[in-house]
């Protein structure tokens, strides 16, 4: 298994951010089916202010291209995703049009014990 942390921001605006979070109580299914396809075995987001934080762990095939490659191909998660840039917006120093940026790990508990 494997653990990917990623940050994305949102716009800082309540009203939206109340919107995001809402649909994120009711993620439509084609997308969910669409996230365990792609060998995404759990995944959480957490929020403070307009800044938030993925953990995703994956079985050992996942591949973010593939992932990439797949959602190109469903219009349906297509259509989650232009929906959800209404509330996200780039992080600085961001490239353009991307979203989710992973994070590095700079302290393991276990390992510095």
């Amino acid at each position: 298994m494997k653990r990917y942390c990623l940050a994305l921001d949102l716009k800082e605006d309540d009203e939206l951010i109340a919107e995001y979070e809402a649909h994120h109580a009711k993620v439509w299914p084609e997308v969910l089916k669409s996230i365990c396809e792609s060998g995404i075995i759990d995944m959480e987001i957490y929020r403070i202010q307009n800044r938030l934080f993925m953990i995703m762990e994956t079985d050992d095939d996942f591949s973010f291209k593939q992932k990439e490659f797949m959602d190109a191909s469903n219009t349906k998660v297509q259509e989650w995703e232009k929906l959800m840039w209404k509330y996200q917006q780039a992080m600085p120093g961001s490239k353009p049009r991307e979203k989710w940026r992973l994070m590095t790990r700079i302290f393991d508990f276990k390992s510095a014990l």
